[in-house]
């Protein structure tokens, strides 16, 4: 039976996020907005679901000390292979205000989630309300672009193929369908791997960290592979800055967060995996294969250095 629902979540998955991307990117021309802001926005925080479900029930229980390291592990396998594995498949272009706007903040965030880390053995109520006035801000100001880019942009009534009401209802299918199906697959996989005699800790360290991101990982994955890179990367730097500020901000108000000597390490390498992408991208603001390659490997070299530590 499991091996059924295994399936019937990978199909979840991947229609799910068919629809949501077709969804998401109909949605935007019709209302002349840049795909890259509905990326960062409805996409990401669609895609991020599990993660803020999780976290703010384990918030309200007060059973929420592994949030941080949950939230850097979903940050890197977003950052390095769902983007590595977009740019094996096909180089991808990075849109000029991602470059220099929103990868900036997610490292900033990152930076910010460390400094909270080394000043105390918690992070608490006070840092929890930065966290979230920051994504605030962030917020106000994706919605502040979006009127503007509507009111500057022509309307092209050509480019409409689906109207806004089916761009809705497939936005909201195509999220239920994504979210469920990611659940499906990571309780089945689970449970399929303890059957094998697999540790708890192996379990945690790979199927749960990962089987939280396989949101991320289908969209921008089919995102890209229909051409709307923007949508696709969007996703991944939304994604990373949702789960810092919205989710961990959310988290830490609810309930203080205990730090671990291992979320020090992780965020210094959030940190330095994150530059080394903004330099990808700043240089021909692409990432090509090669460059999906290293960072598909970097994630690899850390999972080998987590699971041994």
């Amino acid at each position: 039976m499991e091996y059924v629902l295994l399936l019937v979540g990978f199909f979840l998955l991947i229609k799910g996020a068919d629809w949501f991307v077709d969804g998401s990117s109909s949605l935007a021309k019709f209302l002349r907005v840049p795909s890259a802001i509905i990326g960062l926005t409805i996409v990401a925080f669609g895609t991020s679901a599990p993660e803020l479900s999780v976290s703010v029930t384990a918030g309200l229980s007060g059973q929420n000390e592994i949030a941080i390291s949950n939230v850097l592990g979903s940050n890197l396998f977003n950052l390095l292979v769902v983007t590595g594995v977009c740019a094996i498949i096909a180089a991808v272009p990075v849109n000029r205000n991602i470059i220099r706007r929103e990868l900036p903040l997610s490292i900033a965030a990152a930076v910010m989630l460390l400094i909270f880390c080394l000043t105390g053995n918690t992070v608490g109520r006070i840092e929890g309300i930065l966290f979230l006035a920051v994504f605030a801000w962030f917020l106000f100001r994706q919605i502040k672009e979006a009127l503007s880019s509507r009111h500057e942009a022509p309307s092209d009534p050509m480019e409409q193929v689906i109207s806004p009401v089916k761009s809705i209802i497939l936005i909201v299918i195509g999220c239920i369908g994504v979210v469920l199906g990611g659940t499906l697959v990571v309780d089945n996989a689970t449970i399929i791997a303890r059957n094998f005699g697999l540790s708890e800790t192996f379990i945690g360290l790979t199927i749960i960290a990962i089987g939280t991101s396989l949101p991320e990982l289908v969209t921008s994955v089919v995102a890209s592979g229909k051409g709307e890179n923007d949508l696709a990367i969007g996703n991944v730097v939304g994604s990373n800055i949702f789960n810092i500020l919205m989710i961990l901000g959310l988290s830490t108000t609810l309930h203080p967060i205990t730090v671990q000597y291992t979320a020090i390490v992780d965020s210094i390498f959030l940190i330095a995996v994150s530059v080394l992408v903004l330099l990808f991208c700043r240089t021909r603001r692409y990432i090509d294969r090669w460059e999906g390659v290293i960072m598909v490997a970097l994630y690899a070299a850390y999972s080998v250095y987590i699971t041994l530590r």
